[in-house]
């Protein structure tokens, strides 16, 4: 299922929507470039490159690397010794290194020089907020084709091939008793948002979306992707959100080779980060899947217990049985403990979703 037309989203500071264009295949939200479709030709060659690669340090160790596009043929990469988040990486340790495109390959070379997290201008991006970071070693390479080739400082030689992870729950079937939310068919269930016929997604169109029905306690699953908008840093990057009940927003955002923090991918807005970041690369589907009980309130509309959330994003455990302490930004008037629907934020960011559903507790 691919986008195969051009949305362009004009923002203005007043609004988050002015008006919206239908035409080819590239967007433009606030000025910038915007892509929402994997396989879309106008894709610029960074694509190739950005991306997940793993293999064996000259030890035989282990390690995995996330290359991050940042526009105009630059890349950041954070090696991982013992491999990938969520797939053997030590939790601690990490290699940065700042690339550029050199025709059809890409040149890295070791982070040097001010650095700081999520700069704007790619020679002084860093994506972690300690410069160097633990464990940083001098590596450089050279990603051609589908292998990165790299060096130590000693000179001596690693190769890394790319992967493409995805989620063990994509593409789950919802059992028999839940309330199947979206299904590609309609949007009946929904206020807002846009069933693109062609493709069968749910699209925001930089605006929220709100289930028509309201919830307490649940499981539910949730699959989206990120546009690609290289050129943005922080919260201008795919910024949406999931939230529950309308009180408590699980963070979407391309976040991918990041810290994991709070207001970043799978992170509860304002109040926790991830256990680990399980953000993938931007224009891969992946999956949220939520176990959540509602707070409780008394006879006397007290609240007597926090609301619980346990996350999975993409199969590996980033929230645990976690207790949320009040409501995130942005959420509904209504208390605490009471019913509330799904809401899947647009924030100015052309965000798409798919087999949605939710299965009640009893």
């Amino acid at each position: 299922m691919m986008i195969r037309q051009r949305r362009i989203f004009w923002l203005t500071a007043v609004t988050t929507l002015v008006s919206l264009a239908l035409g080819g295949a590239t967007s433009a939200v606030d000025g910038r470039e915007v892509w929402t479709d994997p396989n879309d030709p106008t894709l610029p060659a960074d694509v190739r490159i950005q991306g997940e690669y793993v293999g064996e340090d000259p030890e035989g160790q282990r390690l995995g690397c996330q290359v991050i596009a940042l526009g105009s043929g630059k890349f950041h990469a954070v090696i991982y010794p013992g491999g990938l988040p969520g797939d053997g990486w030590d939790g601690k340790n990490r290699s940065l290194m700042d690339g550029k495109m050199d025709g059809e390959k890409a040149v890295f070379v070791p982070a040097e020089g001010p650095k700081q997290y999520l700069a704007g201008p790619p020679e002084e991006f860093s994506a972690t907020r300690r410069f160097p970071p633990p464990g940083h070693q001098p590596y450089s390479a050279v990603i051609e084709g589908e292998k990165l080739r790299g060096k130590t400082e000693q000179g001596q030689s690693f190769e890394l091939a790319k992967v493409h992870r995805q989620s063990p729950t994509l593409g789950k079937k919802p059992p028999e008793s839940a309330i199947v939310l979206f299904d590609g068919s309609n949007k009946d269930a929904w206020r807002g948002g846009r069933l693109d016929e062609e493709t069968g997604l749910l699209n925001t169109d930089g605006r929220d979306i709100l289930s028509r029905e309201r919830f307490q306690d649940y499981s539910v699953h949730l699959e989206f992707m990120l546009p690609y908008r290289p050129y943005a840093r922080g919260q201008g990057r795919g910024n949406s959100g999931f939230y529950q009940v309308d009180h408590y927003e699980v963070q979407i955002l391309d976040s991918f080779g990041l810290e994991g923090l709070h207001n970043e991918c799978g992170g509860i807005y304002s109040q926790q980060n991830c256990l680990i970041n399980a953000c993938l690369p931007p224009l891969v589907w992946q999956t949220f899947d939520i176990d959540f009980t509602n707070a409780r309130r008394d006879e006397d509309g007290n609240k007597t217990k926090n609301a619980v959330i346990t996350v999975r994003q993409n199969g590996i455990l980033i929230h645990d049985q976690l207790e949320i302490h009040g409501p995130t930004g942005g959420h509904r008037s209504e208390p605490e403990g009471t019913p509330g629907p799904l809401k899947l934020q647009g924030h100015g960011n052309p965000l798409q979703f798919r087999n949605i559903w939710l299965v009640p507790k009893e």
